[in-house]
C-alpha cells in the first residue's frame, strides 16, 4: 500500500512513517519540502496520486480556540478535497480521548477537526488516544519562570507514541470504521508526578510546581476526563518502562 502521512516529521508522525515502511508499505510524507502545502492545498492532489490512505497527525502550538479550529479546519478540508480528487479511499486522523468534556481551545480545535472529517466525502476513521509518555517532558516547557516549570494539574493515562503509531497503521491498512475504540495507556497517573520524574531522571534542573488551571477546562483535566471512560485497547508499555 501507499500511505500518505500529514505531519510525518513530528513526534508520532515520524514513528508512523517508520511503522509503515517496517511493514513493507510505502510512506508518502506530506510536507512543503516534498512539494505540497497543507495550509493552502497546493500540490496535495499530485502528491496523493496512487495513495490508498492518508494518516493525519498534524498539530498546532496554538491554545486559542479560534486559531486551533482555523488550523485544523483548513488542513482537514484541504486534505479531504485533494483525497477526493486523487481517489484516496480512506482518511485516518488522530484525536484525543476526553476532549468533549475538557473545553480548552486546543481540544475545541480537535473537535472541529473531527466534525469536518465526519461531514466530508472521504470514508474515514478517527482514533482518539490519550497523551503520549513524551507529554511529561513537553509539559516542563509550557510555562517557565526562571528555573520554575508550572505544569498543569492533570490526571491522565499516558500511552507510548510508538503504540499509537502502530494502531494508526493498523487502521489505515483496514476498512474505514468511523470512530475507532479509544486507545489509552496501561495505568492512570498524574502529569505533575511524571514531569518531576522526567526532570530528575534527565537532570534538567527544573523546579516543578503543579498549576491549577482555572475554569471548566482545568476542572476537566483534574477530574480524569482525559482518561478513557469505556473499555478499549490499552498500550502495554508503562511510563517507567518507557523512561
Amino acid at each position: 500500500m501507499r500511505i500518505a502521512v500529514a505531519g510525518g516529521t513530528g513526534v508520532v508522525g515520524s514513528l508512523v512513517v517508520q511503522e509503515i515502511e517496517k511493514r513493507g508499505n510505502e510512506a508518502v510524507v506530506l510536507t512543503r519540502s516534498t512539494g505540497c502545502d497543507l495550509t493552502t492545498g497546493d500540490g496535495l492532489e499530485a502528491r496523493l496520486a496512487g495513495v490508498d490512505a492518508v494518516i493525519d497527525v498534524t498539530s498546532t502550538r496554538s491554545q486559542s480556540k479560534r486559531k486551533a479550529s482555523e488550523f485544523f479546519g483548513v488542513v482537514t478540508r484541504n486534505l479531504l478535497a485533494a483525497e477526493k480528487a486523487a481517489g484516496v479511499g480512506h482518511h485516518v486522523a488522530l484525536s484525543i480521548v476526553g476532549i468533549d468534556d475538557v473545553p480548552t481551545g486546543y481540544y475545541q480545535g480537535k473537535l472541529h477537526q473531527e466534525q469536518t472529517i465526519a461531514t466530508g466525502d472521504v470514508p474515514w476513521s478517527i482514533l482518539r488516544a490519550t497523551q503520549f509518555h513524551e507529554f511529561a517532558e513537553q509539559s516542563l516547557s509550557f510555562v517557565q519562570i526562571g528555573p520554575w516549570s508550572l505544569v498543569p494539574q492533570m490526571s491522565i493515562q499516558p500511552v507510548a507514541a510508538q503504540e499509537v503509531a502502530a494502531k494508526l497503521v493498523d487502521i489505515a491498512t483496514g476498512e474505514p470504521q468511523g470512530r475507532a475504540p479509544d486507545l489509552a495507556g496501561p495505568e492512570p497517573l498524574e502529569l505533575v508526578d511524571l514531569a518531576r520524574t522526567v526532570n530528575e531522571r534527565k537532570s534538567l534542573s527544573r523546579r516543578v510546581v503543579g498549576l491549577r488551571v482555572p475554569g471548566a477546562g482545568g476542572r476537566g483535566m483534574r477530574s480524569g476526563a482525559l482518561r478513557p471512560s469505556t473499555d478499549g485497547p490499552r498500550g502495554a508499555l508503562t511510563f517507567q518502562q518507557w523512561l
